[in-house]
């Protein structure tokens, strides 16, 4: 008599739009832990083991490229579309950039052993893994672009249109300095762009704190990079057959 297997339960919904794509079989092999992601919470530091992979249910990381001196300049942005931690799924072991919580939130993490193993079956976290990792390429080399070309302030913009993407509120707590970093510009060239688009009443930035009063503002007077980037990452969106069934 044969014996039927006994079937593994459906997970709940995620927010993570990869970990919803992927089937119960996938998301046991993975040995998600929940996991709290404060702000600053570090996920990566340049030259040492990746040893998890991050995906995240809420917040956006932020990915730096550090100098000799210190200073740091953002290259991408990751919220719940994509994961952290790819890199070493393609056989890097040691991160290059820095991986930080920009903005605090939550998530699940996976053992590299496992996610190695997952994505080594070639099959639907494989396809995934693959679209995020160019999603993330398009991104940086935008940014790259972007921050060569445009002014601070449409950088600015840029920015937080981004994060706006990412986040469930309108409203995002940074520093000057930070966001300085983030622009690879200096705090009085953010205070001055910054009080330029709170004078449109395009955000109120105080404290510390920017919130964005008027998005469709923000977007008409953005330069191009983030519309030719949302045309890009639409082009390399998960197709419709890779949805998580029904």
């Amino acid at each position: 008599m044969k014996t039927r297997s006994t079937p593994i339960p459906r997970p709940p919904p995620y927010l993570n739009q990869i970990l919803n794509a992927l089937t119960p079989a996938s998301i046991e092999r993975l040995q998600l832990r929940a996991i709290d992601l404060p702000l600053h919470h570090a996920i990566e530091s340049p030259g040492t083991l990746i040893r998890h992979i991050y995906f995240l249910e809420s917040g956006v990381a932020s990915m730096t490229t550090t100098f000799l001196d210190g200073d740091e300049a953002e290259v991408a942005v990751m919220g719940t579309e994509s994961l952290c931690g790819t890199a070493a799924l393609l056989g890097v072991e040691r991160s290059l950039n820095r991986v930080y919580m920009q903005i605090a939130g939550r998530g699940h993490t996976a053992p590299m052993s496992a996610a190695i193993e997952e994505f080594n079956r070639a099959s639907r976290f494989h396809t995934l893994v693959i679209h995020a990792v160019e999603a993330q390429f398009l991104q940086t080399a935008q940014t790259a672009g972007c921050n060569s070309r445009h002014p601070v302030e449409q950088r600015l913009i840029r920015w937080l249109l981004l994060c706006d993407d990412r986040c469930d509120s309108a409203t995002f707590l940074i520093s000057h300095d930070h966001l300085a970093d983030m622009l690879g510009t200096t705090r009085s060239t953010v205070t001055v762009a910054a009080g330029h688009l709170q004078q449109q009443g395009l955000i109120r930035y105080s404290r510390g704190k920017i919130h964005i009063l008027d998005r469709p503002g923000l977007e008409l007077v953005c330069c191009e990079c983030y519309a030719t980037l949302q045309n890009h990452l639409a082009l390399v969106a998960p197709p419709v057959a890779l949805a998580r069934p029904a």
